[in-house]
């Protein structure tokens, strides 16, 4: 049996395809000004509690969110089987002793003794398989269900509509109420077997939907997402008080290498990125992890050895819903595609703190080529072409994006273009906080072109192709949010997956990729780069790949 545990084969293999350069951002012992002149007072406690800013997540669950915001906060309160170095992105350890397989297919998990959730509740075999099962259970319509669709058995417990979402009938009651494939061997191991082998399997344990849960999460899921009991480095300090904050502590029996070194965490809940920095500005907050747009060309100057900057593998797209009639006409999307002007967009209305995307894949992600889509660029003589064959769009048109991220003015960037390029008169803009925003994505509710973003839950291809794209995952319990549908992507991607050789699988991934390309179910925009300030009452400030503060290694000052 080849392990991953050890520095084999398996190991090296992982280790080669989760290398990514993320850079940090330290810290001035020496006192600084805020950019207005003040300076912030000392907290008294030995430690200290620190405040971040977060938009209003969806979910706290971990098995139910699957946005930024919510995994935020998850990142401080859950340590998965595995995690990424803060610098490297490198795969570890973290609560799984090893992760083995003889065949890709069936693999054995060990996690290490003596852990326990924020309750004192031992953490078992048993609690993992639990989790896992309660995430793919069909009537539980947890977000993240889809994460678990290649374990033998979900087809059981989240059996597929067999007309489709578009016929007439309803997908089956489930025949079973847990997964064929996991199997508890004793407290400490477990078994997942895989419809078909997977080399990248272990990768994925390290996204939050794979946290472990106590009894309670089962017993009332409603009371456990607003205040959830985990495993990880801190846990809730009180429920979560919505729009205002949510309150975490130091756990002090954590038994990971990443301990917390600051009594707490203040996520402290802004409608938006513009009053979140004024409050920073004026003393009211200690780290933004994130800017407003028109502040990032700025932030350099005004904040010194208190700004950071760090590479990102997030992009931001503009998906095509294509349960709307006009957008089904590929010449349509295509064309919606090339009026966009990426490099005006990330120059102009960044200051240069995005890059211009034009690849479903994102730079650090293995794999990725740059520039891979040859209509995810900017040609308004080819636009129009293609907008009049496909003989145009008929009345208003709706942009849509969620509120709070800044992101009204590169929508109106593109609204502008439409105008200018195609003569699209009347556009208007619907802006919906992220409560009611992915609902509505998994309803079906988008009536034109929709503003999501997409950040990596563990450095692979397939996390960039498969979550988003696969048939199998269309909402409900997937991010599919254009409802894109094609055979032969779903089978490139599972071809890719099977690949024991990295280079044999980005063959397969690539080939999927130039699917997405000639079919523009939706659309690049920019990737992302992490730029953050910190006040001078902390210190350690770094930002990972995933766009996460390293909450660990946050000190206080001084």
């Amino acid at each position: 049996m080849s392990s991953i545990q050890k520095p084999a084969r398996w190991l090296l293999l992982l280790v080669a395809l989760s290398l990514i350069a993320a850079a940090c951002g330290g810290g001035d012992d020496d006192a600084a000004p805020q950019a207005d002149g003040t300076d912030v007072p000392a907290d008294g406690g030995e430690g200290g509690v620190v405040s971040t800013f977060v938009v209003e997540p969806e979910f706290l669950l971990p098995t139910n969110s699957s946005e930024s915001e919510g995994n935020a906060v998850l990142e401080a309160l859950c340590t998965t089987l595995v995690q990424f170095d803060v610098a490297t992105t490198e795969m570890y350890m973290a609560h799984a002793e090893s992760i083995e397989t003889d065949d890709l297919q069936t693999w054995t998990v060990t996690i290490k003794e003596g852990w326990t959730f924020h309750n004192g509740e031992p953490i078992t075999a048993q609690s993992y398989v639990d989790s896992w099962n309660f995430a793919a259970y069909g009537p539980n319509a947890q977000q993240t269900a889809n994460f678990f669709a290649n374990i033998q058995g979900f087809e059981d417990v989240a059996p597929a509509d067999p007309d489709g979402e578009e016929g007439p009938k309803e997908a089956p009651e489930p025949s079973a109420e847990t997964m064929s494939g996991l199997e508890v061997v004793d407290d400490t191991t477990f078994t997942v077997t895989l419809n078909e082998p997977f080399a990248q399997f272990p990768l994925t344990v390290g996204y939050e939907a794979f946290c472990p849960m106590p009894q309670e999460a089962f017993d009332d899921p409603d009371a456990f997402n607003e205040e959830p009991i985990l495993n990880g480095p801190f846990m809730m300090d009180g429920p979560w008080e919505h729009d205002q904050a949510i309150n975490v502590v130091r756990f002090e029996d954590y038994q990971g290498d990443d301990a917390a070194q600051i009594d707490g965490l203040e996520f402290r809940i802004y409608a938006d990125q513009a009053t979140a920095y004024n409050d920073f500005l004026a003393g009211g907050l200690d780290i933004m992890d994130e800017l407003p747009p028109e502040r990032i060309g700025t932030a350099e100057a005004e904040f010194g050895d208190h700004f950071g900057e760090a590479p990102d593998t997030s992009f931001g797209y503009i998906g095509f819903p294509l349960y709307v009639d006009a957008l089904k006409d590929k010449d349509l999307r295509h064309a919606f595609s090339l009026a966009i002007d990426r490099q005006s967009i990330t120059d102009v209305i960044f200051s240069g703190g995005r890059v211009p995307a034009g690849s479903f894949l994102a730079p650090g992600i293995p794999g990725y080529r740059e520039n891979a889509c040859p209509d995810a660029t900017y040609d308004p003589d080819k636009a129009k072409e293609l907008y009049d064959k496909a003989g145009g769009w008929d009345g208003p048109l709706t942009l849509w994006f969620n509120a709070g991220g800044g992101h009204e003015d590169w929508m109106d960037a593109i609204a502008n273009s439409y105008r200018e390029i195609f003569g699209i008169e009347e556009i208007k803009f619907e802006s919906l906080e992220f409560s009611e925003y992915l609902p509505l994505a998994d309803e079906k509710g988008f009536t034109g072109p929709f503003r999501l973003g997409w950040g990596m839950d563990y450095p692979s291809a397939q996390n960039f192709l498969e979550p988003l794209w696969a048939s199998a995952s269309t909402p409900p319990g997937g991010s599919n949010s254009s409802f894109f549908r094609n055979d032969e992507f779903d089978a490139l991607v599972a071809e890719g997956n099977k690949q024991e050789d990295p280079d044999v699988a980005l063959e397969s991934y690539h080939a999927a990729e130039d699917i997405l390309c000639e079919e523009m179910p939706g659309t690049p925009v920019y990737y992302g780069l992490n730029q953050f300030i910190w006040s001078d009452r902390v210190d350690g400030i770094a930002v990972d790949a995933f766009g996460n503060l390293a909450y660990d290694q946050i000190t206080l000052a001084g």
